[in-house]
């Protein structure tokens, strides 16, 4: 299931983010983390089954209603096994009723895989 990050997750969610690899390096990673933190516009969810396997994160445009997914990842160990689709799918029924939900550069391609596989999105 999806949880709102918070601060005390910041180490955790820092460490999926790092796993993309344009958030390699940690300057960029610790600047990406204090948006999430700082810009109300910037939302990032976290996956939790029995531990956190995974990061969504999204950016609102109220004013396009518009909601595009600009990072995602799933620890390594778990991919394959369906975990940014439902990622993805939650994300959906969060919010599709009230934006059009889009893809950056970084999240297009996994946002189409999904849409070939599933017909869904």
């Amino acid at each position: 299931m999806l949880i709102r990050y918070k601060k005390s997750l910041e180490k955790i969610a820092m460490g999926l983010l790092s796993f993309m690899p344009e958030e390699k390096d940690v300057k960029k990673l610790q600047q990406t983390i204090k948006e999430y933190e700082d810009n109300e516009n910037w939302l990032l969810y976290l996956w939790k089954e029995e531990d956190i396997l995974g990061a969504i994160g999204v950016r609102v445009d109220d004013q396009e209603k518009k909601l595009m997914i600009q990072h995602i990842t799933v620890n390594p160990s778990h991919r394959n096994s369906g975990i940014g689709r439902k990622m993805v799918q939650e994300i959906r029924e969060l919010y599709s009723e009230k934006y059009f939900i889009c893809a950056n550069d970084l999240t297009n391609h996994f946002l189409d895989k999904c849409r070939d596989n599933h017909n869904q999105l």
